[in-house]
Order: structure tokens, then sequence, then C-alpha cells
């Protein structure tokens, strides 16, 4: 019990992502400035799905929290306060098979570059969750756990990881044994036991353990 209040002590004093990282960089004379950032990177199959939002200064979305920390629902209603509290979003993917010729890391970089590239606004600054700056035509920066601290990240991968749900559970609808809908891709048991079963989709990485070992490719399966 002890624990627990103590606990729920610390999880008060955690602070939701701000917005002064953005002010920051205005007043440097860096505008607009956009937040970006990625999900997908661990599951075995589905794409890297990234975006990339600039905020509206004067109409900052409420609610907005790293995504990890959201439920669904609670996911699925800040993300439309995002869209109405936007100047602009960008949301951009790569798929299973690109993954498997790229790696993992450098996949997930080419996503966020494509998301920022698909803002309808040009930024002048990024901020990147993370260790690694993508490849931008603007400058940027790396924050770790940049979904925790700015809000234009938290925006962005709220953005982000809506859209991958929605991609999978459609993806779901076409190979229904996988349990998509529910595990989006990750080794859920479910999802393992149809691998063994019936073998990986089109959709599937073949450059991941437990595929990794089979030996099998996307030519294996499309041909």
């Amino acid at each position: 019990m002890i624990a627990a209040k103590a606990l729920a002590g610390f999880a008060g004093l955690m602070s939701a992502p701000d917005y002064q990282h953005e002010i920051l960089w205005r007043q440097r004379g860096c505008w607009p400035v956009a937040g970006v950032d990625e999900v997908g990177r661990g599951p075995l199959a589905g794409p890297v799905v990234a975006a990339a939002v600039i905020l509206d200064p004067d109409n900052l979305p409420s609610g907005v929290n790293d995504s990890k920390v959201l439920s669904v629902k609670q996911r699925e209603t800040v993300f439309e306060n995002i869209l109405k509290g936007s100047l602009a979003i960008g949301v951009a993917s790569v798929t299973a098979a690109e993954i498997d010729r790229l790696n993992i890391r450098q996949a997930s970089l080419t996503a966020m570059a494509r998301a920022v590239e698909a803002l309808a606004l040009t930024p002048d600054h990024v901020l990147v969750d993370g260790r690694d700056r993508p490849p931008l035509s603007c400058s940027s920066s790396p924050i770790i756990k940049g979904d925790s601290i700015s809000l234009s990240i938290a925006a962005a991968s709220i953005v982000a990881k809506v859209t991958r749900d929605g991609m999978m559970r459609r993806l779901a609808g076409i190979y229904p044994d996988y349990g998509f809908e529910s595990n989006a891709g990750y080794a859920a048991k479910r999802h393992l036991e149809a691998l063994a079963r019936l073998g990986p989709t089109p959709f599937h990485r073949f450059s991941f353990a437990p595929l990794r070992h089979t030996g099998l490719s996307l030519a294996d399966i499309d041909g």
C-alpha cells in the first residue's frame, strides 16, 4: 500500500510535455517549428509510420502526452484535438520490405524524413524524438524521450500511433488469423502461433527474428 502511494506520488510529479522548446527556437528566429516521431520499430509485421506536426501556438491542443501513456480512447480523442490545433501535419511510412532492405534504424529515419517532407508548411527547425537526426533540408534537434518533453513531438507520436494502428486493423481484415487488430504486429502469442501454423504474410519483416532464422524472403511467398 505504501509502495503504491509512493508510486502514485512519483507519477504526480512527472510533468506532461510542454511547448518550451518550440518557443525557444521561435525566439531564435526559427519558424515554423515541427516535431517528428515514429512508431513501429519493434513489430514483426507492418510498416514503420512517422508523423510530423506543426502546432498552432495560438491554439495548442489539450490532452497531448506521450502516446505510450494514453489509452486507445484517449489517443483517439487527442488525435482529433491535434487535427484541430495544427498548422500542418505530415504522415509517411516505410514498408516491411524497405525495412528488410535498409535496416530498422535507417527505415525509421527515412520515415521521419518523409513525414517532414509531407508537411504543407516547410519547417525552419525540427524537433526529433531520439538520438539521431533524419536527413532533412533544415536544422534539427534530437531530443531523447522527446515525446515526454516536447508538445510537438508528443503530438506527432499520437498521430503516428493512431495512423499505424488503423493500418494494422485494416491489415487484420485481410489476414485475420494473426491478431493484428490487437497486437499491431508485435510478437504476441496469437501472432506467433499463426506464424508457426500459417507462415508469414507479405507484410512481415523477414530480417526480424524469428523469421530471420527460417531463411525465407518475400520472394518465397510472393512467387
